[in-house]
């Protein structure tokens, strides 16, 4: 009898225990169905575009380079703070940093994989190819046959570049200015060609020859290789530097600080980091190119798969040279500016951006 009652008792008590930790189990469920629930309700209904969940994912230069990431990355703070979009980023120390980082992203459950740079070209198509159910927007470069989830933005850089010409052209005493590049190629060499167009334009005008000497750093993340270039031009004579290369440009701001010249920045508004040296920038606002296109996105239109969209001075604020530039610049200098843009808006003036382009004009 007691073993009975002993059995009995047993196995009462395994029911209650299995009871209780099938309870729990449940419980368990219901409470990470409830997050799961709270969280798409959280992230809003996807295909109208409303809070989407955004990634990015820098070059080398870094999301403080006080340059093209930097731009790109406030873009998507003030996506974040108009339409509620989740955003984040993922910073590349080295080139082989760009597939494990946009991996990061895509395991994160991004809707929108963003990146900053000609760089990141080739791991953006792939990752875009092998996960057609994520769009991904690449800043500064653009493809011939992109995927139907895969858009690129491009700057008509040579535009502002020929602007800061002209305005170095004018700024010049020593009659000779220097141009640093950050990584050799095409689409740093539009900056390049169209700052040259501007000086000559400037040298056209004063009825004088005026000298640009140009260098590349082969990277955009080396400050003190920038800083020794443009150490190096300034005291061979240049008392105007243009740079276009990224973080590496901090050393090159850094140079003219020491050696009490103009320098002139690039990509945003660099007058903050010298007030007294930054003659003015070269904006090709990566922030308001990214900013369009999620906005767009925000208000239920299609992402822009599979097209190159494209921005120059007729665009608005996305290209141009910088709001403070009349702190340094001549009030008479910025006067022509404003002639020199409506040319260029209309087509009268052809700024170039390659190096043939750069001999037309410069026969004409």
């Amino acid at each position: 009898m007691k073993k009975r009652s002993l059995l009995l008792a047993v196995m009462m008590l395994s029911i209650f225990v299995l009871t209780a930790c099938g309870g729990a189990s449940n419980d368990k469920a219901a409470n990470d169905n409830k997050a799961a629930n709270n969280a798409a309700a959280d992230a809003g209904d996807k295909k109208d575009g409303e809070k989407l969940k955004v990634g990015f994912v820098t070059d080398e230069g870094g999301i403080n380079d006080q340059s093209f990431n930097q731009g790109v990355w406030e873009g998507l703070q003030k996506v974040h703070d108009d339409f509620g979009f989740e955003v984040s980023y993922q910073e590349s120390k080295e080139a082989n940093d760009y597939a494990p980082n946009i991996e990061t992203l895509l395991e994160a459950g991004n809707d929108v994989i963003v990146a900053a740079g000609f760089n990141l070209g080739d791991a953006m198509l792939e990752a875009a190819e092998a996960n057609p159910d994520v769009q991904f927007l690449i800043v500064d470069y653009t493809y011939e046959n992109a995927p139907d989830n895969l858009a690129g933005i491009q700057f008509k850089a040579e535009e502002p570049s020929f602007l800061v010409g002209y305005i170095a052209g004018l700024t010049t005493e020593t009659n000779k200015v220097g141009f640093v590049g950050g990584q050799e190629s095409t689409v740093i060499q539009v900056f390049e060609y169209g700052y040259k167009a501007g000086v000559d334009q400037a040298a056209k005008e004063k009825g004088q020859k005026v000298e640009v000497v140009s260098q590349y750093v082969g990277n955009f993340s080396d400050a003190a290789k920038g800083k020794s270039i443009a150490t190096n031009m300034y005291q061979q004579g240049c008392d105007v530097i243009f740079h276009a290369s990224g973080g590496a440009g901090d050393g090159v701001i850094e140079a003219a600080k020491d050696q009490d010249k103009w320098v002139i920045g690039v990509d945003r508004d660099q007058n903050d980091i010298a007030p007294d040296n930054v003659l003015t920038s070269a904006m090709k606002r990566a922030d308001s190119a990214v900013y369009k296109v999620l906005e767009s996105m925000s208000k239920g239109e299609d992402f822009p798969g599979g097209q190159n969209l494209s921005y120059g001075l007729k665009d608005g604020d996305t290209v141009d040279i910088a709001p403070t530039s009349d702190k340094n610049v001549k009030p008479e200098i910025l006067d022509k500016i404003k002639t020199i843009k409506e040319k260029i808006v209309k087509g009268e003036i052809k700024v170039p951006a390659t190096a043939e382009d750069y001999k037309n004009f410069e026969a004409k």
